[in-house]
């Protein structure tokens, strides 16, 4: 690893704050955060050192509270430097951080503020307090104090004694001794099948796993990276947080995803952490275009991709040399430069993880000269376990295991992983531990997948989602649903068939992409015209179009229509914004019911 002096390694970090304070200790002038300021509309600037005296101030809040090591603290902030300096001010104090995903229902917030026993729980506002009490129906018994990011008046504090804190107590606190096997966290999982489950984090998991990502990809102080996935996601947390402190990078905290492609343009990211969803959206943007655009650039868009794949191919000692790889550069240039633009010019990697990202639009992006690495982890595992490296880069794969981390499959084809990342267990439930961790460490992913010779692991399907048709046919339905999706027409999809004769899908309909349709469908395009037989068997020619590489048995036969879509807050995504599938089936039983009618 290059620029070993500036990073600062687990051993001399010891702890998560231990790592902040190195930090500050070593680069204080250095830019740390910016953030955009409402009141001013502009975009504010901390150093180290600043951060630092943030942390100090909540270091003051929260031991006026007489908080004790290993009582839990949530927080539930929207990404900024505030959610920096409360997550480091609690673990200062020994403090057990539990983060909560701001839009998640308010029945799951409140399922989770009493599995873990929270004692304290950090908001934006009493507002947003209150609506929290009025949605979940929840009494929250075990919170003794609300914290506001914005302070409760003296109204909102009489509606509530929980939001009216003790006076600060200025450095009357003392840090807790640095123990790199000390809880740091409890992070619940999304809960796609089933409950959500509390994943216990240590110092040292978290700081390994970001340590031998730094061994996987290098990251520079001159980095700066721009934070918009929640950092309730284990994701962003470890790689976009933890990370560029280590590496004393730059974070930008991005506003809402409505500014997003303003916030790119303006904060020139040059590290920018994503999921697939992001990159699709990138991608159907630029298809779009030049649908309307000439032939001419049309074909000059697609040669340069496949010129720059091709010298990207060759250049990872995976294809020939051509003459033609002379051209590509500047094709490259030529074509790319206004795409690579809308995401501020400067971005030298992008990284995908949190659910696998089609081959197609990686190489996308690669040929255009836009490196984009795909990984691949879970919030049990610190979270990375695979990543592809700049060097050895297979779009279609996630990687080779990152540095200290070992993968193997079990006799069922489920990949398992062994890592000094790998949780201490679920919170409060030993029995969920068992059924996925090994007295030896080793931690069950539930993802079925394949290494080949060189290492490089593929995913291949959830094992716990696989859909086994009544024909014996098993079918992944993630496949599917991104094939699916790649159409514009689709924002959602669910596909169905477990236990029948052939497969359906739900589907929720893009607004704009609907109107347009429902025209040259010749069906209202008013709600009513999503029942229509010529809207669905439009929809399924377009689903069949994006499905003619699968085999016979996985085409979808019939589909059911929705414009409303599926949310956190009606419980039918996870927080991560991943399908609740049990939830949906319940949801939709009597659609399913009249999709799969006459058949067994």
């Amino acid at each position: 690893m290059k620029h070993d002096a500036d990073v600062i390694p687990p051993d001399e970090a010891a702890t998560l704050h231990g790592l902040f304070a190195c930090r500050r200790r070593r680069t204080p002038h250095g830019l740390a955060y910016q953030a955009y300021d409402d009141a001013s509309r502009t975009w504010t600037r901390l150093t180290w050192s600043q951060a630092g005296e943030q942390v100090t101030e909540w270091q003051d809040r929260l031991a006026a509270e007489g908080v004790i090591p290993g009582e839990r603290v949530a927080i539930m902030l929207k990404n900024s430097p505030t959610w920096v300096a409360v997550d480091q001010a609690a673990l200062s104090l020994g403090l057990v951080v539990v983060p909560l995903y701001p839009p998640d229902s308010p029945q799951n917030l409140a399922l989770i503020l009493a599995d873990c026993g929270a004692r304290i729980l950090v908001i934006e506002d009493a507002d947003g307090w209150f609506e929290l009490l009025s949605e979940s129906g929840a009494t929250f018994q075990g919170l003794t104090r609300v914290l506001c990011r914005k302070p409760a008046t003296p109204d909102e504090a009489n509606r509530d004694a929980r939001l009216k804190p003790k006076p600060s107590q200025a450095h009357a606190f003392g840090e807790a001794p640095a123990d790199p096997d000390a809880l740091a966290t409890i992070v619940y999982t999304s809960g796609t099948t089933g409950r959500p489950k509390g994943v216990m984090l240590t110092h040292r998991n978290i700081l390994s796993n970001a340590y031998a990502c730094l061994r996987t990809f290098e990251v520079w102080p001159g980095d700066s990276f721009l934070s918009f996935l929640p950092l309730s996601h284990t994701f962003e947390r470890t790689v976009g947080y933890y990370l560029a402190i280590m590496a004393g990078a730059t974070t930008a905290y991005a506003r809402a995803p409505a500014h997003l492609s303003e916030d790119l343009r303006t904060m020139r990211p040059t590290i920018l952490i994503a999921v697939p969803r992001v990159y699709e959206r990138l991608h159907a943007a630029i298809r779009t275009k030049l649908e309307t655009a000439p032939a001419w650039r049309r074909a000059l868009f697609d040669a340069a991709v496949r010129m720059g794949f091709s010298r990207f191919e060759h250049r990872q000692g995976r294809g020939p040399w051509h003459i033609r790889h002379l051209a590509a550069p500047g094709l490259a240039w030529l074509v790319a430069r206004p795409i690579r633009a809308r995401l501020g010019g400067r971005l030298r990697v992008a990284i995908s993880g949190g659910a696998p990202l089609a081959p197609d639009i990686a190489e996308t992006f690669i040929g255009l000269g836009l490196p984009v690495l795909q990984g691949y982890g879970l919030t049990e595992a610190g979270p990375v376990i695979c990543g592809n490296r700049l060097n050895d880069n297979v779009p279609e794969s996630v990687g080779r295991p990152i540095p200290e981390v070992s993968v193997r499959l079990g006799p069922d084809g489920v990949l398992a992983a062994k890592g000094p990342g790998v949780m201490r267990g679920y919170y409060g439930n030993p029995a969920a531990t068992a059924a996925v961790l090994t007295p030896d460490g080793w931690l069950n992913t539930g993802d079925l997948a394949r290494i080949d010779a060189h290492g490089h692991v593929y995913i291949t399907g959830r094992l716990k989602e696989i859909l086994v048709m009544s024909n014996g046919e098993k079918v992944p339905p993630s496949d599917l649903e991104d094939a699916i999706l790649r159409d514009r027409l689709f924002a959602q999809v669910m596909v169905l068939g477990d236990g029948h004769p052939f497969l359906a899908a739900l589907a929720v309909v893009d607004p704009e992409e609907w109107m347009a349709f429902a025209r040259d469908a010749r069906v209202p395009a008013s709600p009513e015209g999503l029942d229509a037989p010529k809207a669905k068997t439009a929809a399924l020619a377009r689903i069949a179009a994006q499905m003619r590489h699968f085999p016979s048995y996985a085409r979808i036969r019939r589909v059911a229509l929705f414009d409303e879509p599926w949310t956190v807050k009606n419980g039918l995504l996870t927080a991560t914004l991943k399908l609740r599938r049990p939830a949906l089936l319940a949801r939709f039983q009597a659609v399913i019911e009249t999709l799969y009618a006459g058949h067994s």
